[in-house]
């Protein structure tokens, strides 16, 4: 995980990049998206420890059993999730998106949502 520039501020990405999203529906480190959800909105899972970047809060960095058995990682506490919708590194369609009972933000590197629309 790292820490990028973008449209919206500074926020946290995959090691390829890739944008990462909070789910406000989501309850402390427990996931709530599945099945249709989860399609849509991946889950960043991991088979190891996750590592932190440039920028990225080590001691933030966590996991979460999912209930297919893999293993979420989170930030500050939140699971963390790709968005379909996005086709490239850099990409943050899914920002401010209300979609399967709450909405998905970008995360500062503080592990807070970032409350922008990048206008």
């Amino acid at each position: 995980m790292a820490v990028t520039k973008s449209n919206l501020g500074s926020i946290l990405v995959d090691g390829s990049g890739r944008t990462l999203y909070l789910f406000e529906k989501d309850k402390g480190s427990t996931s709530s998206c599945y099945g249709t959800c989860a399609t849509a909105w991946p889950p960043y899972t991991t088979t190891g420890s996750p590592q932190a970047g440039g920028g990225v809060q080590g001691p933030l960095l966590g996991t979460t059993k999912r209930t297919d058995g893999t293993t979420e990682v989170t930030y500050h506490g939140h699971p963390l999730y790709y968005f379909a919708g996005d086709s490239k590194p850099g990409d943050t369609n899914g920002q401010k998106v209300n979609e399967f009972g709450a909405e998905w933000f970008v995360l500062s590197p503080a592990g807070t949502e970032v409350n922008s629309d990048g206008s």
